[in-house]
């Protein structure tokens, strides 16, 4: 039951833009922040991980948190909009903090599956790493740019659909180069 509960919050947090995209329109920006809280709350009486990943997902909630209650206090949706440039910059900081205080959040997934890994694993899991901070400095600077300048049309569709493909092409990219990579190290 837990597991189907964890899934279910994932997936209402991943469709987040186009909640807030619909939910404006309709019900406004106070009933959205308070869903946007309800959820955060939730997710963070669910996370049980390793300690490290556990303290990122805490802050990745903390953030949908304090932009929920900003949101509901000033009753202003631009907070709202703000919310996945936060998150870019809060995963910035965790996997820029686990290079400079190892083991990377990467190498930590990747011993879940592999716990013996071997010296080129953790060469490739920090350079991998390393490319996701980009990605996140990247995908950041777009989040904040859609949610400063672009229509709430344009964010949604950038926030919505393209981070999601993007995040997508990063995670299969490294999946297809992972076997070559890790050998050449």
């Amino acid at each position: 039951m837990k597991s189907v509960l964890q899934a279910v919050l994932a997936l209402a947090i991943m469709a987040y833009p186009i909640g807030v995209y619909f939910g404006l329109a309709r019900i406004g920006v106070v009933p959205i922040a308070c869903l946007l809280a309800a959820l955060a709350l939730a997710r963070m009486a669910l996370v049980r991980r390793e300690r490290r990943l556990r303290i990122a997902s805490s802050l990745a909630l903390a953030v949908a948190l304090a932009v929920a209650v900003a949101s509901a206090l000033t009753r202003d949706s631009a907070w709202l909009r703000y919310y996945p440039m936060l998150i870019n910059l809060t995963a910035l900081t965790v996997f820029g903090w686990s290079l400079l205080h190892p083991p990377s959040v990467i190498e930590q997934l990747a011993r879940l599956h592999t716990p013996q890994l071997p010296a080129e694993g953790v060469a490739w899991t920090r350079a991998v790493t390393r490319v996701w901070c980009a990605f996140f400095v990247l995908n950041g600077s777009v989040a904040w740019y859609t949610a400063r300048f672009a229509t709430l049309q344009t964010w949604t569709l950038y926030n919505g659909f393209i981070a999601y493909l993007l995040i997508g092409l990063l995670l299969g990219g490294e999946f297809l180069l992972r076997p070559r990579g890790s050998q050449h190290r």
